[in-house]
């Protein structure tokens, strides 16, 4: 069988009578010229800084080619960019873009690249608790989950008067024998089961958790961490918790209640409940078979368990039929009547958590916390936080950056493509690195506008 050579020269069809030939000898080109917001967008934040300081490095200095500061921006930046494995790395250290973020623009020893490769990286990902022998790198987990509620904390100028904090778990497809594998019967698949904590857009934790679990266990030591680091910085910041049925837990509701927590979550239906509003959904029924269009009234009750419940709380049903069958929900919440009707309440507070689902997606699918497919769970724990950082890092770009832009709602795969693919080619002199990006870029504006705002942020 003949060796397949790659050519030298790709010829295509001419072109007003001009021969079209292509080649791999450009030079300094990049694809990715847009990673200089995101440089901009770390500097504002001084995010790989600060989470370099988790990290504790025990390798010799005079043998360092590339800092701990130095990996965690590479990987982060390359998430961002959309290289989700490690051996994309063995090209991108070469990247010229990629290296000007990182201000090392040769390599400290002659023949190398200025970044670094997979082998480098995956080391940072595998390190210990505490640094070995073997592992001179390792990652302190306590201040890694600490950096997350800090960077939201630094996102406001004064402490808001209230925040939501929104709880989800969610399927994290396995396809290995990985450490801490089940199988999930409601995901059928096997898969981890983390746990995600967002106050609007802003991830404040990423918990890697075995799916052989409650999807509520572990949540109150969560939430209780993170209140408590959000209190000490806003202790009148009045604070609501919301989640799904999953996390409608007494011991959950409890602590709530014990430490001026505010929650609403969704309630399971059961026959007691559904009795309870057996009248409205009738009433409900009449009218969408009068009408021909969906109807629906609210209920507002207290209620309890026969067994699982300490007291009695404030219950919220919807009797809604729709299609034909009746479609009861439930809520239940700490919040009084006088303070929120149960429609307003049900509709346009506890719906609104679905938000919440959508920015779970642009850290699977956009910036691919997913892909845990080390050995380990401490290894992927690491993945995840750093495809988090990633999320973190993108979500500053689209706060501070493009906030004034078509692209303030977008998600972080829509600005990936929009705003940081565009090829350039950069040239090095004595005094300057000039990345000449494409003329025919389409968002020239929001580039321009994006980078003004980031300048001033990091001032």
């Amino acid at each position: 069988m003949p060796t397949e050579c790659i050519p030298e020269l790709f010829e295509f069809p001419r072109v007003e009578h001009r021969a079209v030939v292509a080649d791999f000898n450009g030079g300094r080109i990049t694809s990715d010229a847009g990673a200089l917001l995101l440089g901009q967008t770390n500097r504002a934040l001084n995010l790989t800084h600060r989470l370099a300081g988790c990290f504790t490095d025990a390798r010799s200095p005079t043998l360092v080619e590339h800092a701990v500061e130095t990996l965690l921006l590479q990987r982060i930046t390359g998430i961002a960019l959309g290289y989700e494995d490690l051996c994309d790395h063995d090209t991108l250290r070469h990247d010229p873009v990629l290296a000007v973020l990182a201000g090392k623009l040769e390599a400290k020893r002659k023949a190398r690249a200025p970044l670094a490769g997979k082998s480098t990286l995956n080391r940072v990902e595998h390190g210990a608790a505490r640094p070995t022998r073997y592992h001179k790198i390792a990652a302190n987990a306590g201040a890694i989950e600490a950096l997350f509620v800090d960077l939201f904390l630094d996102a406001h100028q004064r402490a808001p008067s209230r925040i939501i904090l929104d709880l989800d778990a969610t399927d994290d497809p396995l396809h290995g024998n990985q450490e801490g594998r089940f199988f999930h019967g409601y995901y059928d698949c096997y898969c981890y089961l983390p746990l995600y904590i967002f106050c609007g857009h802003h991830l404040l934790a990423a918990t890697l958790r075995r799916s052989n679990i409650d999807a509520a266990a572990g949540a109150k030591e969560e939430i209780a961490r993170v209140i408590e680091r959000i209190r000490a910085r806003w202790p009148k910041t009045r604070i609501l918790l919301r989640a799904d049925s999953g996390f409608c837990r007494e011991e959950i509701m409890a602590w709530c209640e014990a430490n001026r927590v505010d929650y609403v979550f969704g309630l399971a239906r059961n026959e007691r409940l559904q009795n309870e509003i057996a009248s409205d959904m009738e009433v409900a029924r009449a009218m969408a078979e009068r009408t021909g269009n969906p109807a629906r009234r609210f209920r507002d009750f207290r209620w309890s368990t026969r067994n699982s419940w300490s007291r009695e709380r404030r219950v919220i049903a919807k009797a809604e039929w729709t299609n034909g069958e009746a479609n009861p929900r439930f809520i239940v919440t700490s919040l009084r009547k006088s303070e929120v009707k149960a429609r307003w309440l049900y509709e346009r507070v506890y719906c609104a958590r679905g938000e919440m689902e959508n920015r779970i997606k642009e850290c699977q699918l956009d910036l691919f916390a997913d892909r845990t497919s080390a050995a380990t769970m401490r290894a992927n724990q690491l993945r995840l936080w750093l495809a988090s950082f990633a999320y973190v890092l993108m979500h500053g770009l689209r706060r501070i950056g493009l906030a004034d832009t078509r692209f303030a709602r977008a998600t972080c795969g829509t600005i990936r493509t929009a705003l940081l693919k565009i090829g350039a080619q950069v040239t090095l002199s004595v005094r300057r690195v000039r990345v000449a990006m494409a003329s025919a870029f389409p968002w020239r504006a929001e580039f321009a506008a994006a980078h003004r705002q980031l300048r001033t942020a990091s001032l």
